[in-house]
């Protein structure tokens, strides 16, 4: 088998983890993404070079590409990003070969995907959603637990719990629909009850405070039209400004399921000597 290139739908920071784990071990990755991503934990998010051009994490760059950069992005070892919600990639031959093209959808809608239509060799989704032999060959699970990374050839993940995990309180929700104004950046330091962004819609502007003490992990990029209940900021209690450039130890056991289930299918000698894995 050629050399394969995994193509992520998603570059949030779960997809992102998983990008890092592939990439430290050899693999060529592209990540393809919508318009306009929603990333909270925009730190660790590659997604984030939608919007700045680039984006490093722990020493890795991605870049957003148009198709005839894409070549180039990954001869230069970086992870070329493509505007692409609707995977058209995979049916350009002249970037994705259908013999050698892996697909690992982390986007984490938590509902089954659209069809494929496209007949590529592997298949992986993570979390809710997707059902091992029915609309993708493997599942990773994404709930913390005992079977947080295990690989599913047959069957189903846990269902969403629809529960934050750990203290629920430390995700922030938009109390209502508006435009986002952050006024806290990423790593600082907050305290209970500080003014962390404001929400503004028809000439009125509704706060939102920190629910408990920590450190702002994640939030929204400014300008952001969010809808009422979405999650737009992480608030993390440990105390710890060094972990909001780090990808999460939840996001790096998901991406070991997945170079698990890429080995399992095809082991490291299908590759070839040349491979460079």
């Amino acid at each position: 088998m050629l050399k394969p290139l995994i193509v992520i739908r998603g570059g949030g920071d779960l997809a992102s983890g998983v990008a890092l784990r592939l990439y430290r071990v050899g693999f060529q990755i592209a990540i393809i993404e919508l318009e306009k991503p929603l990333a909270v934990r925009r730190t660790v998010a590659f997604s984030e070079a939608v919007y700045a051009g680039e984006q490093s994490i722990e020493g890795v760059t991605a870049r957003i590409v148009s198709a005839d950069q894409f070549q180039v992005t990954l001869e230069a070892r970086e992870i070329p990003v493509l505007i692409d919600p609707q995977a058209n990639i995979l049916r350009n031959q002249f970037m994705t070969s259908p013999r050698s093209t892996f697909v690992v959808d982390a986007r984490l809608t938590k509902q089954a995907p659209e069809v494929l239509g496209v007949d590529i060799p592997l298949h992986i989704g993570l979390g809710p959603g997707f059902c091992a032999g029915e609309n993708c060959h493997a599942v990773i699970e994404t709930r913390r637990s005992h079977t947080l990374g295990r690989v599913y050839w047959q069957g189903q993940a846990q269902p969403d719990s629809q529960t934050p995990e750990g203290d629920p309180r430390r995700v922030l929700r938009a109390p209502r629909h508006g435009v986002i104004t952050p006024l806290v950046e990423i790593g600082e330091r907050v305290t209970e009850g500080q003014l962390l962004a404001r929400i503004e819609a028809d000439d009125q502007k509704v706060e939102v405070k920190s629910p408990l003490t920590g450190v702002l992990r994640g939030m929204l990029r400014p300008g952001f039209e969010v809808t009422e209940g979405l999650k737009i900021g992480d608030v993390d209690p440990r105390n710890d400004p060094s972990v909001c450039n780090l990808v999460s130890d939840k996001a790096l056991a998901v991406g070991g399921g997945v170079l698990e289930a890429i080995l399992t299918k095809y082991p490291l000698a299908d590759f070839g000597d040349d491979s460079g894995i």
